[in-house]
């Protein structure tokens, strides 16, 4: 491996697509197995096949030492929270267009911003609430409430899409938390192990659990592999350039998954999601841009 610290912007953007792709494909693997998987299947055999890939990781690299349980309560409170929004996101993703979908959960890092100052203690700057602001109007042009004609399914999703990014916004925060006292293969095995006895739990609340088909197996491997590879492209990417250079690319998903939506479901693309992407992806660049200047600025 190459020691020089230089940042290297071409493979950082290079991994980025890769993690755009592993992203869209989800949202698609999601989609292929609605039909015969609820969320809480999908959650767990997705979990199943993560806590595989972690465990061959970890015998390989024999550092099953680094999973430890320190504040078990916080691993809790982290992995309940990020399986009550993983199923909400695939509850949109079943009712709603993906372009929909993927725009409210951009939100989750503005969320986050609301969040810290309360949880870790991190101060809310001007730069940081004209980013949240700027978000949560984005979200009001892409709800558009009381207005005509939204059907009650449509809303559901709408209304999982943004509670989903909520969770999301509440998991970063833990994640933050937990990194003092446990490494990044520590988090996910916990994640893994916990969310899969949850969604097996949920899945038999009904008295069965359904088990894959031949036809929907792949795209329930396609889910752990791609749930687990987008954010390891994002954490080499992370490694390779700096975040100001790098989310920015993470931005390429909401196009990507769009012109998916048309293609592949016919999904047109309003203007009210257009213009509401433009506002949370632009409060999301602000914050970016904002985390990347060395000088410090006023609280708000």
């Amino acid at each position: 491996m190459p020691t020089t610290t230089e940042p290297r912007p071409l493979l950082a953007a290079a991994w980025m697509m890769g993690a755009v792709a592993a992203f869209t494909l989800m949202a698609v693997a999601g989609r292929m197995v609605q039909g015969e998987l609820d969320t809480f299947e999908i959650l767990a055999w997705r979990s199943l096949i993560g806590m595989a890939i972690i465990a061959a990781v970890l015998s390989l690299r024999g550092d099953w030492g680094a999973v430890n349980l320190r504040r078990p309560g916080l691993h809790l409170a982290r992995n309940v929270t990020h399986f009550v929004a993983q199923n909400l996101w695939f509850h949109a993703l079943f009712t709603i267009p993906l372009a929909q979908v993927f725009a409210l959960e951009f939100t989750a890092p503005l969320w986050v911003l609301i969040l810290a100052p309360f949880l870790l203690g991190e101060r809310l700057t001007r730069a940081r609430a004209l980013s949240a602001g700027l978000g949560f109007l984005g979200i009001l042009v892409i709800v558009q409430p009381g207005a005509a004609g939204i059907s009650a399914g449509a809303l559901a999703g709408v209304g999982a899409a943004a509670l989903a990014a909520v969770g999301f916004g509440l998991t970063y925060v833990c994640t933050k938390m937990l990194t003092g006292v446990a490494g990044a293969s520590c988090i996910l095995w916990w994640m893994s192990l916990s969310q899969a006895l949850m969604g097996l739990a949920c899945a038999g609340l009904d008295g069965g659990i359904a088990l894959p088909s031949a036809a929907a197996a792949p795209w329930v491997l396609v889910l752990g592999l791609t749930g687990l590879g987008a954010h390891f492209c994002i954490t080499r990417a992370l490694g390779l350039a700096p975040a100001t250079l790098v989310m920015p690319f993470d931005f390429l998903r909401l196009p990507v998954i769009a012109v998916v939506g048309l293609l592949l479901y016919a999904e047109p693309v309003g203007l009210a999601v257009v213009l509401g992407s433009a506002l949370i992806l632009a409060g999301n660049y602000l914050n970016i841009r904002a985390a990347g200047r060395p000088a410090a600025e006023a609280p708000a």
